[in-house]
């Protein structure tokens, strides 16, 4: 079982969905949180407060990590509370699929400022902030990084940019005793999933391409990032882990 007594964790795009189950699975393996948000003041104290609920510690943190000013101020924020970071969980980033003609500028840059940008600053932030015993990044990418799928062109890069970022920090991170791995969910039902016009549909598809032949829940991703966060996964460091019921990409 992951123990994570002492350890201080920050969760990314914390308020809902995948990120929230994030933080409250670490929590509830001893680990105090940070949860962080960006436009959803209320969600956040609601996570926090379910983890205060259950005995755990928790704080919600305001910051827009696509820009690296407020990914630092996170980190600042988390040592100031908790006065020290071992762990960082890159889970904030925007979806969205949109055919190539529809493809702008504006839409490419929101995607990889957060996506991307935010999750390296994040990091570096929070590298400068682990002790001497290091620390753990955990990105959550997606299955999109591996999928060809119509009309992902500008999303599925930016999937594929975090994979290649996590094996290369863990390649130059590792002498300072830092791990860095990604995980790739599959198709998850978050409230965000359930709202898309097509959801129904979607997800009838790819439970037919899924052998477990079921939708994921973000407590099957938590329990993976509570493991990676964990001295039991002490030997594991550049891997990029599929968490997806074994969906065909």
């Amino acid at each position: 079982m992951p123990n994570l007594k002492g350890k201080v964790a920050i969760v990314t795009g914390a308020s809902k969905g995948i990120g929230a189950g994030i933080a409250e699975d670490l929590a509830r393996e001893g680990a105090a949180i940070i949860v962080n948000y960006s436009s959803s003041p209320q969600k956040a104290e609601e996570v926090v407060g379910r983890i205060k609920a259950n005995g755990g510690s928790a704080k919600a943190a305001r910051a827009d990590v696509s820009k690296p000013a407020d990914a630092r101020q996170l980190i600042d924020a988390t040592l100031a509370e908790f006065g020290r970071a071992d762990i960082l969980v890159n889970n904030a980033g925007v979806y969205e699929f949109r055919p190539l003609p529809e493809v702008d500028e504006a839409h490419f840059d929101r995607m990889f400022d957060l996506n991307v940008k935010g999750l390296v600053f994040a990091t570096q932030a929070a590298v400068k902030a682990f002790g001497e015993n290091g620390g753990t990044v955990i990105n959550i990418s997606s299955m999109a990084s591996l999928a060809a799928t119509p009309n992902g062109s500008v999303y599925s890069a930016t999937k594929a940019a975090v994979d290649s970022v996590t094996r290369t920090l863990a390649a130059e991170l590792g002498p300072k005793k830092i791990l860095v791995n990604s995980v790739l969910p599959g198709p998850v039902e978050t409230d965000g999933a359930l709202s898309l016009s097509n959801w129904d549909e979607f997800s009838a598809r790819l439970v037919q391409q899924t052998p477990l032949g079921r939708i994921g829940k973000p407590a099957d991703i938590a329990k993976v990032v509570s493991f990676l966060a964990s001295d039991d996964a002490g030997w594991m460091t550049g891997q990029v882990i599929p968490v997806a019921g074994a969906l065909r990409a």
